[in-house]
């Protein structure tokens, strides 16, 4: 007598197959909904990145320096700011402020939008006793498109062009 093993039912039906495939697709089809809404969600934060990080910071320095000056001057060029030639009532990309030192004599700085080679920039410059002006400083921004020095009714106004074309408006008064 031959004696036969019970038999096995191995692997699995096609209802059993289909429900698994059935259910990874739903996930990775989920999955993708997700990833798409991600990338939706870093394009609009980079592309308010300009208002969110670096605004604040131009507001704080502009802020500080334009809070502490004594009176400014508006020039086309920042030779002619330099010579203190050919001042303006116009908008600038070139702004002078003075500072009155506590030993009494006055200092200037200058606020230059300018491309200097590697892509227009808001710049700094400390000018120095001798007249004789170097290299900037440093660097305010290099976001903006266009940076334009105003003054309504007797104060001082940034208006900065962003990447996205934000306009932002900065307004300062000296302090007496």
């Amino acid at each position: 007598m031959t004696c036969h093993p019970p038999s096995r039912r191995s692997g699995f039906t096609l209802i059993e197959l289909s429900l698994a495939i059935m259910l990874g697709l739903a996930v990775a089809a989920m999955s993708m909904a997700l990833f798409n809404q991600q990338l939706a969600f870093l394009q609009i934060y980079k592309a308010q990145s300009f208002l969110t990080d670096e605004a604040p910071l131009i507001s704080l320095h502009v802020s500080k320096l334009v809070g502490k000056a004594e009176r400014f001057r508006l020039h086309n060029t920042v030779a002619d700011a330099l010579a203190g030639t050919n001042p303006r009532s116009t908008s600038s990309p070139v702004v002078v402020l003075n500072f009155r030192q506590p030993d009494g004599v006055i200092r200037a700085s200058i606020l230059s939008f300018e491309d200097r080679g590697n892509g227009p920039a808001l710049y700094y410059y400390v000018v120095p006793l001798s007249g004789v002006l170097g290299t900037p400083q440093w660097y305010v921004t290099k976001t903006p498109t266009n940076v334009a020095f105003t003054v309504e009714q007797g104060i001082l106004r940034m208006t900065l062009t962003g990447p996205a074309g934000e306009l932002i408006t900065y307004s300062g008064a000296m302090t007496q």
